[in-house]
């Protein structure tokens, strides 16, 4: 089977995200932004997993940028998160490389995908 480092990278930062509300719930009580973040957070590896089983080009597009668009909601939240103090500015930064990391696979493979398709 091929590595998809899309897929893996996604699946890893889910976990993170999930162990993330965990710690914020616990130690913090933090309820409300949190089961945002993790919404959003979840949500990006699950489009990106559906979007492998896409009915056309269009479809696999479609569903990558279902994957952005719940990405940059995730970079917000977890910016917000900082802000408020909910958490520390190294916390937020780390989870931060990650994001904006898998952000700019799914611009370029969005844009690569539109590009070919349009050939």
């Amino acid at each position: 089977m091929k590595e998809n480092i899309l897929l893996d990278k996604s699946f890893a930062f889910a976990v993170r995200i999930v162990n993330l509300y965990k710690h914020l719930c616990d130690t913090k009580k933090e309820f409300v932004l949190s089961k945002q973040l993790l919404r959003s957070g979840t949500s990006i590896g699950a489009n990106i997993n559906e979007s492998q089983d896409a009915q056309s080009t269009n479809d696999f597009i479609s569903k990558l940028s279902i994957s952005l668009k719940e990405a940059r909601e995730t970079k917000y939240w977890i910016e917000l998160l900082q802000e408020t103090d909910y958490l520390t500015e190294k916390e937020a930064n780390n989870i931060l490389e990650d994001i904006i990391e898998i952000i700019k696979l799914l611009v370029s493979i969005i844009k690569t995908t539109k590009v070919n398709n349009a050939k």
